[in-house]
């Protein structure tokens, strides 16, 4: 997806899909496991298991582009960020939260309308049904907006030591409450204290390009794979020490959040300084992948538990794991075409009323 305020990178779109493909994974391992499915049976399918480390590239992702942005720009106009921001999420996110109200209609109280201001927390109409769930994640994206302009401002007067200052503060608040939730692990996957220092780490990410950009160029071509390989391994870590579905309390989800957001701003990095070119063919589809990936993100869950409900496990070959991968990839496909309908229809046309958010340069 295009922006108004800084050159278009392409490699930012194959991350986007990249994100959005493993949390699909994700829950589709999980509807197929409902269903009767087998289980894995190896911590090495982490990014499988524990596919909601997409979730983490995404946020990390967030505080790389915007900070890639603010360096670019030097000066913000909040007013119009933030009214770039509106159209970017609120037509499609409100779509869902009228889905989801829809769904919960018998159980709705009129005060649930403040929720669309905290998906992420309570008993938000959202999260009743599987089908909305994934919209859990944007009031967090939408708070980092709030702040972001501010925060940015202070990095790029201070440098990367504000920043760091602020990931100092997140520890000891992670530190602070994790005697005081007997669910830490939901605590720290789903709230600020959990996933605002991935903001951070990706803003981090940007400076470091920014300084080191033409190093990393140089070395992009064994760090990218080396990078991708860390990221397949630290979820398998994940799967082996404490899986989010398996572990309501962890120490080990004290620090989850920065170690796992410090991995995947090293792919970030890395796949941004990639000079080599992907196959053409390859590169149409991978970007198109990160243009619908906000439709395909809020809208795979509802695919995946429909097809799921409707069909059931089909055998297709008969043999488990290969049906497995067949109906993966049918639901796939399927949820990519209603994620470039919902883009077409509902997400191009706002995004078409963007304007640049950067302050004027003096000539």
């Amino acid at each position: 997806m295009k922006s108004l305020n800084i050159q278009y990178n392409p490699r930012i779109d194959q991350l986007r899909w990249l994100a959005a493909t493993i949390v699909f994974l994700f829950h589709f391992y999980i509807e197929y496991r409902n269903a009767g499915g087998a289980p894995a049976t190896t911590a090495w399918l982490g990014i499988v298991t524990e596919g909601h480390t997409g979730v983490g590239l995404f946020f990390t992702l967030s505080g790389f582009l915007f900070m890639q942005i603010a360096l670019h720009q030097q000066q913000i106009v909040y007013r119009d960020f933030l009214r770039n921001r509106m159209l970017r999420i609120f037509p499609l996110f409100f779509t869902v939260f009228l889905l989801a109200t829809s769904i919960g209609r018998d159980k709705f109280q009129a005060q649930d309308i403040l929720y669309i201001f905290a998906t992420n927390l309570g008993n938000a109409p959202t999260g009743i049904s599987v089908i909305t769930g994934a919209a859990w994640c944007i009031s967090l994206e939408f708070l980092f907006y709030l702040i972001f302009p501010f925060l940015a401002r202070f990095a790029m007067e201070q440098g990367a030591r504000y920043l760091l200052k602020l990931l100092a503060l997140m520890l000891f608040f992670k530190l602070a409450v994790y005697t005081e939730s007997e669910r830490s692990t939901l605590m720290y996957f789903s709230t600020f204290v959990g996933r605002f220092d991935q903001f951070l780490i990706g803003m981090l990410a940007a400076m470091l390009v920014q300084r080191h950009g033409a190093v990393l160029q140089r070395h992009s071509a064994w760090l990218a794979p080396l990078a991708l390989l860390l990221a397949f391994g630290n979820s398998a870590l994940q799967a082996h020490v404490a899986s989010f579905n398996a572990v309501p309390k962890s120490a080990f989800w004290i620090t989850w959040s920065m170690q796992e957001s410090a991995v995947w701003a090293l792919v970030i990095v890395a796949w941004v300084a990639l000079t080599r070119a992907l196959p053409a063919w390859l590169e149409r589809v991978l970007c198109h992948g990160g243009k619908i990936s906000f439709s395909f993100y809020l809208l795979h869950m509802a695919v995946i538990h429909f097809l799921a409900k409707t069909f059931g496990l089909v055998p297709v070959t008969g043999h488990g794991a290969l049906d497995a991968v067949l109906l993966g990839l049918l639901v796939y496909g399927a949820t990519w075409a209603l994620a470039t309908l919902s883009y077409n229809a509902i997400e191009e046309p706002f995004l078409k009323l963007r304007r640049k958010y950067g302050a004027p340069q003096p000539s």
